[in-house]
Protein backbone atom coordinates (compact mmCIF):
# COMPACT_ATOMS: atom_id res chain seq x y z
CA UNK A 1 0.00 0.00 0.00
CA UNK A 2 1.33 3.34 -1.09
CA UNK A 3 2.16 6.11 1.51
CA UNK A 4 -1.02 8.15 0.24
CA UNK A 5 -3.53 5.47 0.44
CA UNK A 6 -2.11 4.72 4.86
CA UNK A 7 -3.04 8.27 5.17
CA UNK A 8 -5.98 8.50 3.54
CA UNK A 9 -6.89 5.16 5.96
CA UNK A 10 -5.38 6.81 9.05
CA UNK A 11 -7.71 9.85 8.45
CA UNK A 12 -10.50 7.63 7.80
CA UNK A 13 -9.82 5.99 10.61
CA UNK A 14 -8.83 9.14 12.99
CA UNK A 15 -12.45 10.77 11.72
CA UNK A 16 -14.50 7.57 12.92
CA UNK A 17 -13.14 7.20 16.22
CA UNK A 18 -14.69 10.74 16.65
CA UNK A 19 -17.58 10.22 15.69
CA UNK A 20 -18.22 7.34 18.25
CA UNK A 21 -16.89 9.88 21.02
CA UNK A 22 -19.47 12.34 22.52
CA UNK A 23 -16.99 14.43 23.11
CA UNK A 24 -14.99 16.48 20.59
CA UNK A 25 -11.25 17.66 20.82
CA UNK A 26 -10.95 21.63 20.44
CA UNK A 27 -9.05 22.97 17.68
CA UNK A 28 -5.13 23.38 18.50
CA UNK A 29 -5.22 26.63 16.61
CA UNK A 30 -8.10 29.19 16.34
CA UNK A 31 -8.34 32.38 13.94
CA UNK A 32 -8.19 35.73 15.30
CA UNK A 33 -7.23 38.99 14.98
CA UNK A 34 -3.82 39.38 16.92
CA UNK A 35 -3.61 43.65 17.08
CA UNK A 36 -7.55 43.67 17.48
CA UNK A 37 -7.31 40.94 20.76
CA UNK A 38 -3.77 42.35 22.18
CA UNK A 39 -6.27 45.28 22.24
CA UNK A 40 -8.84 43.76 23.61
CA UNK A 41 -6.69 42.03 26.18
CA UNK A 42 -5.53 45.65 28.00
CA UNK A 43 -9.15 46.95 27.89
CA UNK A 44 -10.22 43.61 29.28
CA UNK A 45 -7.76 44.61 32.47
CA UNK A 46 -8.54 47.99 31.95
CA UNK A 47 -10.76 49.86 35.25
CA UNK A 48 -11.50 53.10 33.12
CA UNK A 49 -14.40 51.31 31.99
CA UNK A 50 -16.05 51.32 35.63
CA UNK A 51 -18.07 54.03 37.40
CA UNK A 52 -15.56 54.59 39.95
CA UNK A 53 -12.69 52.86 38.44
CA UNK A 54 -12.18 50.17 40.70
CA UNK A 55 -12.67 47.06 38.48
CA UNK A 56 -12.21 45.71 35.25
CA UNK A 57 -14.08 42.51 33.01
CA UNK A 58 -10.85 40.37 34.27
CA UNK A 59 -11.17 41.01 38.03
CA UNK A 60 -14.44 38.78 37.49
CA UNK A 61 -12.80 36.29 35.14
CA UNK A 62 -9.26 35.56 36.56
CA UNK A 63 -6.87 34.24 34.45
CA UNK A 64 -5.38 32.61 37.74
CA UNK A 65 -8.21 30.81 37.73
CA UNK A 66 -9.30 29.41 35.04
CA UNK A 67 -11.17 32.38 33.45
CA UNK A 68 -13.54 32.10 36.49
CA UNK A 69 -13.96 34.01 39.65
CA UNK A 70 -12.71 32.50 42.97
CA UNK A 71 -15.48 34.12 45.29
CA UNK A 72 -18.32 33.03 45.65
CA UNK A 73 -19.89 35.85 43.89
CA UNK A 74 -18.27 38.73 42.31
CA UNK A 75 -17.61 42.20 43.26
CA UNK A 76 -18.71 45.32 41.33
CA UNK A 77 -18.41 49.29 41.70
CA UNK A 78 -18.83 50.42 45.21
CA UNK A 79 -18.58 47.10 46.47
CA UNK A 80 -21.91 45.79 44.91
CA UNK A 81 -22.26 42.15 44.76
CA UNK A 82 -23.35 39.97 42.19
CA UNK A 83 -26.09 37.63 42.65
CA UNK A 84 -24.26 34.28 40.82
CA UNK A 85 -20.77 33.19 40.45
CA UNK A 86 -19.14 34.15 37.66
CA UNK A 87 -18.54 31.47 34.84
CA UNK A 88 -15.35 30.83 33.24
CA UNK A 89 -14.71 33.02 29.85
CA UNK A 90 -12.19 30.13 28.33
CA UNK A 91 -13.62 28.51 25.49
CA UNK A 92 -16.72 30.76 25.44
CA UNK A 93 -16.73 31.24 22.12
CA UNK A 94 -18.23 27.53 21.90
CA UNK A 95 -20.95 27.93 23.98
CA UNK A 96 -24.43 28.11 22.01
CA UNK A 97 -25.45 30.84 24.96
CA UNK A 98 -24.20 33.11 26.97
CA UNK A 99 -24.71 33.65 30.69
CA UNK A 100 -25.90 31.21 33.01
CA UNK A 101 -29.61 31.72 31.80
CA UNK A 102 -28.36 32.13 28.52
CA UNK A 103 -29.61 35.88 28.19
CA UNK A 104 -26.93 36.68 25.41
CA UNK A 105 -26.59 34.61 22.02
CA UNK A 106 -23.33 35.72 21.37
CA UNK A 107 -19.98 37.14 22.64
CA UNK A 108 -20.79 40.37 21.33
CA UNK A 109 -24.33 40.83 23.47
CA UNK A 110 -22.51 39.40 26.30
CA UNK A 111 -19.78 41.84 26.56
CA UNK A 112 -21.58 44.54 27.04
CA UNK A 113 -23.79 43.69 29.45
CA UNK A 114 -21.19 44.02 32.64
CA UNK A 115 -20.34 47.27 31.20
CA UNK A 116 -23.77 48.37 31.63
CA UNK A 117 -25.06 46.40 35.00
CA UNK A 118 -25.29 48.92 37.64
CA UNK A 119 -23.61 46.27 40.09
CA UNK A 120 -21.06 45.62 38.10
CA UNK A 121 -19.28 48.22 35.96
CA UNK A 122 -22.08 50.37 36.11
CA UNK A 123 -21.09 52.39 32.84
CA UNK A 124 -22.66 53.99 30.01
CA UNK A 125 -21.97 53.52 25.94
CA UNK A 126 -21.01 57.96 26.16
CA UNK A 127 -19.10 57.36 29.31
CA UNK A 128 -16.72 54.99 27.92
CA UNK A 129 -16.18 56.74 24.83
CA UNK A 130 -15.57 60.25 26.46
CA UNK A 131 -12.28 58.44 29.14
CA UNK A 132 -11.26 56.27 25.88
CA UNK A 133 -10.53 59.36 23.99
CA UNK A 134 -9.28 61.51 26.71
CA UNK A 135 -6.31 58.79 26.43
CA UNK A 136 -3.50 59.41 24.13
CA UNK A 137 -2.36 55.94 24.72
CA UNK A 138 -5.74 54.87 23.49
CA UNK A 139 -6.42 56.87 20.83
CA UNK A 140 -2.99 55.77 19.29
CA UNK A 141 -3.99 52.27 19.69
CA UNK A 142 -7.34 52.36 18.54
CA UNK A 143 -6.01 54.40 15.53
CA UNK A 144 -3.40 51.45 14.85
CA UNK A 145 -6.25 48.93 15.18
CA UNK A 146 -9.28 50.46 13.27
CA UNK A 147 -7.84 53.53 11.39
CA UNK A 148 -9.78 56.05 12.75
CA UNK A 149 -9.31 59.33 14.59
CA UNK A 150 -12.03 58.73 17.46
CA UNK A 151 -13.16 56.03 19.16
CA UNK A 152 -16.27 54.31 19.37
CA UNK A 153 -17.78 51.78 22.19
CA UNK A 154 -18.32 49.33 19.29
CA UNK A 155 -14.79 49.11 18.74
CA UNK A 156 -13.97 48.80 22.24
CA UNK A 157 -16.50 46.38 21.96
CA UNK A 158 -15.04 44.69 18.58
CA UNK A 159 -12.04 44.25 20.55
CA UNK A 160 -13.03 42.65 24.26
CA UNK A 161 -14.58 40.00 21.70
CA UNK A 162 -11.51 39.51 19.59
CA UNK A 163 -10.01 38.97 22.70
CA UNK A 164 -12.38 36.90 24.22
CA UNK A 165 -12.09 34.34 20.84
CA UNK A 166 -8.46 34.11 21.65
CA UNK A 167 -9.04 32.20 24.90
CA UNK A 168 -8.91 29.08 23.67
CA UNK A 169 -7.34 26.21 25.91
CA UNK A 170 -6.27 23.12 23.95
CA UNK A 171 -4.07 20.30 23.78
CA UNK A 172 -5.68 18.79 27.20
CA UNK A 173 -4.46 15.08 28.49
CA UNK A 174 -7.80 14.36 27.41
CA UNK A 175 -7.73 15.81 23.90
CA UNK A 176 -4.44 14.47 23.22
CA UNK A 177 -6.19 11.02 24.54
CA UNK A 178 -9.21 11.83 21.63
CA UNK A 179 -6.64 12.48 19.03
CA UNK A 180 -4.44 8.91 19.78
CA UNK A 181 -1.27 10.77 21.48
CA UNK A 182 -1.51 9.26 24.96
CA UNK A 183 -3.32 6.86 27.13
CA UNK A 184 -5.05 7.69 30.49
CA UNK A 185 -4.35 5.64 33.32
CA UNK A 186 -6.27 3.04 34.66
CA UNK A 187 -8.62 5.24 37.12
CA UNK A 188 -9.02 8.54 34.70
CA UNK A 189 -10.22 6.24 31.98
CA UNK A 190 -12.36 4.12 34.44
CA UNK A 191 -13.89 7.48 35.51
CA UNK A 192 -14.32 8.53 31.75
CA UNK A 193 -16.14 5.53 31.40
CA UNK A 194 -18.74 6.19 34.48
CA UNK A 195 -19.17 9.18 33.45
CA UNK A 196 -20.45 8.08 30.70
CA UNK A 197 -22.32 4.96 31.99
CA UNK A 198 -23.79 7.23 34.50
CA UNK A 199 -25.74 9.45 32.21
CA UNK A 200 -23.08 12.81 32.91
CA UNK A 201 -22.50 12.51 29.45
CA UNK A 202 -26.15 13.18 28.34
CA UNK A 203 -25.35 16.97 29.42
CA UNK A 204 -21.72 17.49 29.35
CA UNK A 205 -20.87 16.49 25.38
CA UNK A 206 -19.46 18.11 22.49
CA UNK A 207 -16.45 20.49 22.19
CA UNK A 208 -16.86 22.17 25.19
CA UNK A 209 -18.32 19.48 27.62
CA UNK A 210 -21.63 21.39 28.24
CA UNK A 211 -22.01 24.75 27.15
CA UNK A 212 -25.01 23.46 24.52
CA UNK A 213 -28.21 23.44 25.97
CA UNK A 214 -30.11 24.00 29.33
CA UNK A 215 -31.06 21.47 32.37
CA UNK A 216 -32.69 22.18 35.48
CA UNK A 217 -30.90 21.90 38.50
CA UNK A 218 -32.57 18.97 40.60
CA UNK A 219 -33.61 17.25 37.57
CA UNK A 220 -34.55 13.86 39.49
CA UNK A 221 -34.31 15.50 43.12
CA UNK A 222 -35.41 18.82 43.86
CA UNK A 223 -32.37 21.56 44.15
CA UNK A 224 -33.30 24.34 46.36
CA UNK A 225 -34.35 27.35 44.85
CA UNK A 226 -33.08 31.16 45.99
CA UNK A 227 -35.91 33.64 44.45
CA UNK A 228 -34.24 36.21 42.40
CA UNK A 229 -31.84 34.14 41.44
CA UNK A 230 -31.24 35.09 37.29
CA UNK A 231 -32.42 31.73 36.09
CA UNK A 232 -33.88 30.40 32.71
CA UNK A 233 -37.49 32.04 33.92
CA UNK A 234 -35.71 35.35 34.30
CA UNK A 235 -35.41 35.35 30.59
CA UNK A 236 -38.71 33.42 29.54
CA UNK A 237 -40.82 34.32 32.52
CA UNK A 238 -42.36 30.86 32.80
CA UNK A 239 -42.34 29.25 36.27
CA UNK A 240 -41.00 25.45 34.80
CA UNK A 241 -38.09 27.13 33.59
CA UNK A 242 -37.05 28.03 37.43
CA UNK A 243 -33.39 26.53 38.40
CA UNK A 244 -33.16 26.32 34.92
CA UNK A 245 -29.56 27.08 33.53
CA UNK A 246 -27.02 26.59 30.69
CA UNK A 247 -24.96 23.20 31.35
CA UNK A 248 -21.47 24.54 32.11
CA UNK A 249 -18.61 23.45 30.25
CA UNK A 250 -16.42 21.30 31.91
CA UNK A 251 -13.55 22.15 30.76
CA UNK A 252 -10.69 23.53 33.33
CA UNK A 253 -13.20 22.38 35.72
CA UNK A 254 -10.34 21.48 38.54
CA UNK A 255 -9.48 24.87 38.12
CA UNK A 256 -12.89 27.30 38.26
CA UNK A 257 -14.01 26.47 41.93
CA UNK A 258 -15.90 27.27 43.73
CA UNK A 259 -19.22 25.23 41.71
CA UNK A 260 -22.17 25.96 40.68
CA UNK A 261 -24.15 29.50 39.72
CA UNK A 262 -24.87 29.56 43.66
CA UNK A 263 -21.49 28.31 44.53
CA UNK A 264 -22.84 25.79 46.91
CA UNK A 265 -19.72 22.92 46.05
CA UNK A 266 -16.49 24.30 46.99
CA UNK A 267 -14.45 21.39 45.92
CA UNK A 268 -14.71 19.53 42.86
CA UNK A 269 -15.58 16.00 45.11
CA UNK A 270 -18.64 17.98 46.30
CA UNK A 271 -19.81 18.80 43.01
CA UNK A 272 -19.82 15.65 41.69
CA UNK A 273 -21.32 13.77 44.44
CA UNK A 274 -24.18 16.95 44.21
CA UNK A 275 -24.73 16.65 40.60
CA UNK A 276 -25.08 12.94 40.92
CA UNK A 277 -27.49 13.15 44.04
CA UNK A 278 -29.58 15.87 42.53
CA UNK A 279 -29.19 15.32 38.29
CA UNK A 280 -28.96 11.72 38.35
CA UNK A 281 -30.54 10.70 41.35
CA UNK A 282 -28.08 8.02 42.70
CA UNK A 283 -25.61 8.57 45.45
CA UNK A 284 -21.95 7.56 43.88
CA UNK A 285 -19.83 4.99 45.54
CA UNK A 286 -16.18 7.09 46.80
CA UNK A 287 -14.40 5.15 44.53
CA UNK A 288 -16.65 6.24 41.57
CA UNK A 289 -16.14 9.83 42.95
CA UNK A 290 -12.53 9.43 43.38
CA UNK A 291 -12.35 8.10 39.70
CA UNK A 292 -14.95 10.89 38.04
CA UNK A 293 -12.42 13.28 39.59
CA UNK A 294 -9.37 11.97 37.97
CA UNK A 295 -11.17 12.22 34.78
CA UNK A 296 -12.22 15.65 35.17
CA UNK A 297 -8.94 16.59 36.08
CA UNK A 298 -7.88 15.76 32.41
CA UNK A 299 -9.39 18.12 30.89
CA UNK A 300 -7.50 20.85 32.34
CA UNK A 301 -5.85 22.82 28.65
CA UNK A 302 -3.07 24.76 28.29
CA UNK A 303 -3.10 28.21 28.71
CA UNK A 304 -4.22 30.23 25.68
CA UNK A 305 -1.72 31.38 22.90
CA UNK A 306 -2.50 35.35 23.70
CA UNK A 307 -1.82 35.04 27.51
CA UNK A 308 1.27 33.70 27.20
Amino acid sequence: MKFGAVSTVLSIWFVSLFAREPIEPLPQHVEYDRAKAELGRKLFEETLLSRDKSVACATCHSFASGGADPRPVSVGVEGKKGNIQSPTVYNARFNFKQFWNGRADSLRAQASGPIHNPVEMGMESRIVEERLNASPEYRALFKKVYGTGRISYRQAIDAIVEFEKALVTPNSRFDRYLRGELKLNDEEMRGYRRFKALGCITCHNGINVGGNSFQKMGLFIPYKYQKGIPDRAAVTKDPRHRNVFKVPSLRNVALTAPYFHDASAKTLEGAVKTMSYHNLGTELSPEDVKAIVAFLKTLTGETPEILR
